[in-house]
């Protein structure tokens, strides 16, 4: 038979409040970055589009390293 505890447990310290991430610096934040369309046997920029950012893959968020 299991004897009967008569102490109590101390509370934990709370955890710390989670830090929001930086944003990424090319995208500044959206995920997405102006890439230049290019065209013709000259390569001539015609214009732009989004395209995903490689910094941070689309997330939005500085990476880490």
């Amino acid at each position: 038979m299991a004897t009967k505890r008569t102490t109590t447990k101390t509370p934990k310290n709370p955890a710390p409040a989670p830090v929001e991430p930086a944003p990424c610096q090319p995208c500044s934040g959206t995920g997405n970055v102006a890439i230049t369309v290019r065209v013709g046997r000259k390569r001539r920029p015609v214009g732009q589009q989004d395209g995903l950012c490689l910094n941070c893959l689309g997330s939005g968020t500085a990476p880490d390293a």
